[in-house]
């Protein structure tokens, strides 16, 4: 690591009173070393959180983030909201997981998130981006969606993009980076959004989670709307796919981050 300093800061985001049932959410930020500013990402997890059984792909971007000069913000959307395992095998309706927990509502999330980078004196606030993984990939597409201002790009890893309007128009250049195998959110679904504001690029051979390091596996009780009867996904780590898409990363916020051409 190229030198990150460790966790700058552990602590609590306050959301708006509409994001009731809770109202704070943790937050872990890292920053490089130095006073900065710097410019920064708020980093989006998957739906199996950053719990145990996480994927771990969230804290291997932050990671290499960390170490490219960005800021990251790490906000735990389903830790105080009864879902520290996450809900990759939640039922819709159980608990109302899917409600308390939804793109929608972590879109909340993400924009106190950046509420408080800009309160940090070594983060540089025009430059802020949004970044997750398929449940925060899908997230990120919200967020850009939303009409919201104040993030300046998005990356989306293997979102859901089924669940994008029509006419979905991001307020931010966005990158979408999807393996062709993902058979829990399929790539075809995002061919549609591709624009002159929105880049994809479809990984021959990948599967969702190509970003992780964990080999391929398929896991009967994830939720999966986009196969019969609405359960069974596979993921898997794919190494080459990995490192193109941390090029691909580096380059996309260089430009859109850094103003770097």
């Amino acid at each position: 690591m190229a030198q990150g300093a460790g966790p700058a800061a552990v602590g609590l985001i306050l959301l708006a009173a509409c994001s009731a049932p809770r109202a704070e959410v943790p937050i872990a930020i890292d920053k490089p070393d130095g006073p900065g500013p710097f410019p920064a990402v708020v980093m989006l997890h998957d739906c199996s959180g950053l719990g145990p059984g996480s994927s771990g792909a969230p804290g291997r971007w932050a990671k290499a983030l960390v170490a490219l000069g960005y800021v990251v913000a790490l906000p735990d959307s389903f830790a105080t909201r009864g879902y520290p395992q996450g809900v990759c095998t939640v039922q819709s309706g159980a608990r109302g997981a899917r409600d308390d927990v939804s793109a929608r509502r972590r879109v909340d999330d993400a924009v106190a998130a950046l509420a408080k980078l800009r309160t940090l004196s070594y983060v540089d606030a025009k430059r802020v981006g949004v970044m997750g993984g398929s449940h925060g990939g899908t997230t990120t597409l919200a967020v850009l969606g939303s009409g919201i201002p104040g993030f300046s790009a998005g990356v989306a890893l293997y979102p859901r993009c089924s669940t994008a309007s029509q006419d979905y128009a991001p307020s931010a250049a966005l990158l979408i980076l999807i393996g062709e195998r993902d058979d829990w959110t399929p790539a075809k679904d995002c061919v549609r959004l591709a624009s002159e504001r929105v880049q994809l690029k479809i990984y021959p051979g990948a599967q969702h989670s190509f970003d992780s390091n964990r080999p391929e596996r398929y896991v009967a009780a994830r939720i999966n709307p986009s196969v019969p009867g609405g359960r069974g996904a596979t993921t898997g780590g794919n190494a080459q796919a990995w490192r193109d898409a941390v090029a691909q990363v580096t380059a996309f916020f260089a430009l859109h981050l850094k103003g770097e051409r």
